[in-house]
């Protein structure tokens, strides 16, 4: 993972600085963001690999966020997942069709979130990425 461009999304600070902390520890470069605003402004300098985002945010949702950032990405394809405290079938279905990739629910494990990192990035298909 090292060298992999992460943002990570979350008004919650123990949770958003949990995942960046478990995702740097595996080599990963992260800019995080406390709300959906402050990620929209980050993104552009950022051009991340990889997106994890809450979805139960004020003002604007995860779903909304990701919205935004489709539109602004043009042909450019960055995966994200969606890390939420809203867990069953029916929220995981809500978030794949929003555009998320993965659905994971909180607290999540650090090396189910690095998994799903390096499968939705191909690194572990990708020499040199452990």
């Amino acid at each position: 993972m090292t060298g992999l461009r992460v943002l990570i999304v979350d008004d919650e600070a123990d949770s958003r600085e949990f995942i960046a902390f478990v995702l740097e520890q595996a080599g990963a470069i992260v800019t995080t963001a406390s709300s959906s605003a402050e990620a929209l402004q980050r993104f552009p300098q950022v051009v991340p690999d990889i997106i994890v985002s809450d979805i139960g945010m004020p003002e604007m949702d995860g779903y909304m966020l990701l919205r935004q950032i489709r539109d602004q990405l043009e042909d450019r394809y960055v995966p994200a997942i969606a890390l939420t405290a809203y867990a069953g079938e029916m929220n995981q279905q809500q978030a794949i069709a929003a555009g998320f990739q993965r659905h994971l629910s909180k607290p999540v494990e650090p090396e189910e979130v690095v998994k799903a990192i390096s499968a939705l990035c191909n690194l572990e298909r990708t020499p040199g990425y452990r």
